[in-house]
């Protein structure tokens, strides 16, 4: 069954836009994608939480993966992905708001490039394409592991900062 090998060998992936960058996330883990709406703020959460908004009677957790990742672009945040409960383990519905969502497409696993990120929080790779490069997220990276990725996506390297 070559057919049935050929379909393992590839995943679908949510290509969006942080800032200046492209990254993409597997399409597995994503429930939804929705218009951003208006959000309620949450006192003393932290920095990475917008906010939590109502998406159909679930109190959804809404999160700047820029915050995570440490990108300084800004952009417009017009959509927000919502994550599979079942997939993403951080204990209720979770969203992160991207600045635009660009497409669904096939991966092959020898266009990612894990080399460059192996010991990176976060990442799962560098997909490689016709004239530019994406860099492949985990929706579970953690706030504390200040993941930094260049607005390229070529480069990405841990950023240890003391707060005062």
């Amino acid at each position: 069954m070559p057919a049935t090998e050929a379909d393992a060998e590839h995943t679908k992936v949510l290509e969006f836009g942080l800032g200046d960058g492209t990254y993409c996330l597997d399409i597995g883990v994503i429930d939804e994608i929705v218009d951003a709406g208006e959000l309620t703020r949450i006192p003393n959460s932290p920095d990475h939480v917008e906010g939590v908004m109502d998406l159909r009677g679930r109190t959804t957790t809404i999160v700047d993966p820029k915050t995570l990742f440490a990108i300084e672009e800004t952009g417009p945040r017009e959509r927000i992905v919502v994550f599979d409960d079942d997939r993403v383990s951080e204990g209720g519905t979770v969203g992160w708001i991207v600045d635009e969502v660009f497409q669904v497409r096939d991966v092959a696993s020898e266009d990612v490039d894990e080399g460059t990120t192996a010991d990176d929080e976060g990442v799962h790779g560098i997909v490689k394409s016709d004239d530019r490069f994406v860099v492949w997220v985990a929706p579970d990276v953690e706030a504390d592991a200040n993941v930094e990725i260049d607005g390229s996506g070529g480069d990405a390297s841990a950023d240890e900062s003391a707060e005062a």
